[in-house]
């Protein structure tokens, strides 16, 4: 049996820099890894391959293009699904290369095979060869990431019915898909699949798109994939999904049907924790089927911690990653990453690109403010931005909820190109607790869509003082 000061269970986001964090502080760390390849979903079946498969359904439907000079591109023709995952596939391999050296240049033991509790100390692990050896440590990190949830009437084949995993090993781009569920999963993937030509239905049950962003934003969402040519099914709920001669008949409870040559069910994760046997070390998974933690990343067992998909939301690899860290140190007394930040920002990689942090204009009227009265909003359009013109992108929106009485920001919320990189300015100005003055003092590069920023303010302020000032 092998001694460590931290075992840690699975190589995503959470996993990697929890281990990383440890043995940078001279601790003897072991990962163990049941996949054939290192990254978890975010690697290897979630975040950036999807995000890259965006960036190449821009390239081959010329969508970025289509607004310079009235130019009217479209998709390639002939293009087959190896053209579309090529880039997919180098740059997940770049960054599998990229967590395996990191793991070697912090000297930590890599274990390839499946691992289970034996006690709250003791993790037996199966290797691919079907030997047996355990490991003991003295902390243990749980990051074992999420899969889909595959409900068993869902008749999943993976050839023309996919899960949000399985959807990347498809062997052609479909005529037409139905996607079930329009949460991030399901609204990034049919985004990207309308973006290159497919006839794309996307069936909810709730009355908009994802109700967590401010409506304003989510309908301009709406709006942009509309023109794209997405076929929204709001309040709708899917009774029955059967294949067909021709591909999939989808029966809704309302009574109409679609269909399409493939489905997309994107409709909810759960913690990835099968065969773990969680209750040997006295752990369980709460109703929602993830583990529960404190704000210290520690389970009910005080020296096994748990961070990123595997505890539930917000289920993004930068939160993640931030979680492994807080939890590792918290375990070993580290003075040195404490706490998760104030502000959590979030990316939506949809076409258009969305990102978003603090309050919304909802949150604020939950909490009893008035529009008005207690808080007070600016915008910024692409469309009136040098940067936006240049770019072709003149449907882009930045905007800013202030409170009336002293200027603090409270929310920023873009969507446009480049959302989810203009986003970090805005959230470094909400964790300083500052003014929308900020934004005014600064002087900012020509032509940059940062400028925004700016103009967004001065709208506020015209906004504050019942007259829109002159901008400049």
């Amino acid at each position: 049996m092998q001694n460590y000061d931290l075992v840690v269970i699975g190589s995503g986001p959470a996993g990697e820099k929890g281990a990383a964090q440890a043995a940078y502080f001279s601790k003897r760390v072991a990962l163990i890894e049941h996949g054939s390849v290192l990254g978890g979903a975010c690697i290897n079946t979630g975040t950036v391959p999807s995000k890259t498969l965006r960036e190449s359904a821009l390239y081959f439907s010329g969508l970025k293009q289509r607004g310079l000079y009235g130019i009217d591109y479209s998709l390639h023709e002939g293009l087959t699904v190896r053209d579309f995952m090529h880039h997919k596939d180098v740059v997940v391999e770049l960054e599998r290369e990229k967590i395996r050296q990191n793991l070697a240049a912090h000297r930590i033991d890599l274990i390839w095979g499946t691992g289970s509790f034996e006690d709250s100390h003791t993790v037996v692990v199966t290797t691919p060869e079907g030997k047996t050896l355990r490991v003991r440590s003295d902390v243990i990190l749980v990051a074992t990431g999420s899969r889909p949830h595959r409900p068993p009437e869902i008749p999943f084949d993976d050839k023309f019915i996919f899960d949000s995993d399985t959807i990347l090993e498809m062997d052609r781009i479909p005529q037409s898909l139905a996607v079930v569920g329009g949460g991030v999963i399901g609204c990034e993937y049919a985004s990207i699949f309308t973006a290159l030509g497919v006839k794309v239905a996307l069936v909810d049950g709730r009355d908009r798109l994802l109700p967590f962003l401010d409506s304003e934003i989510s309908e301009r969402l709406r709006e942009r994939l509309a023109c794209l040519g997405l076929q929204f099914f709001f309040q709708e709920r899917l009774a029955k999904l059967e294949r067909t001669a021709d591909g999939t008949r989808m029966t809704l409870q309302s009574g109409k049907t679609l269909e399409m040559e493939a489905a997309l069910f994107a409709a909810g994760r759960r913690g990835a924790v099968d065969g773990l046997n969680l209750e040997k070390a006295g752990l369980s998974l709460n109703k929602r089927g993830y583990i529960d933690v404190n704000e210290f990343y520690q389970t009910a067992v005080p020296h096994i911690f748990a961070a990123g998909d595997v505890i539930g939301f917000p289920a993004l690899a930068s939160t993640s990653m931030e979680q492994g860290r807080v939890g590792v140190c918290h375990a070993f007394g580290f003075q040195y990453k404490q706490r998760l930040a104030e502000m959590l920002p979030m990316g939506i990689y949809t076409i258009p690109e969305i990102s978003a942090v603090g309050e919304t204009e909802e949150s604020c009227r939950e909490k009893g403010m008035e529009k008005g009265k207690h808080y007070e909003v600016g915008r910024a359009h692409y469309s009136k931005n040098a940067r936006g013109l240049i770019i072709g992108d003149t449907s882009g929106l930045l905007k800013l909820i202030f409170r009336r009485s002293d200027r603090q920001l409270l929310g920023v919320h873009v969507i446009g190109e480049n959302a989810t990189e203009l986003i970090h300015l805005g959230m470094q100005v909400l964790e300083s607790h500052a003014k929308l003055d900020a934004f005014i003092e600064l002087v900012f590069n020509y032509p940059t869509l940062s400028e925004t920023y700016k103009y967004a303010a001065y709208d506020g302020l015209g906004n504050l003082a019942g007259h829109k000032l002159v901008e400049g």
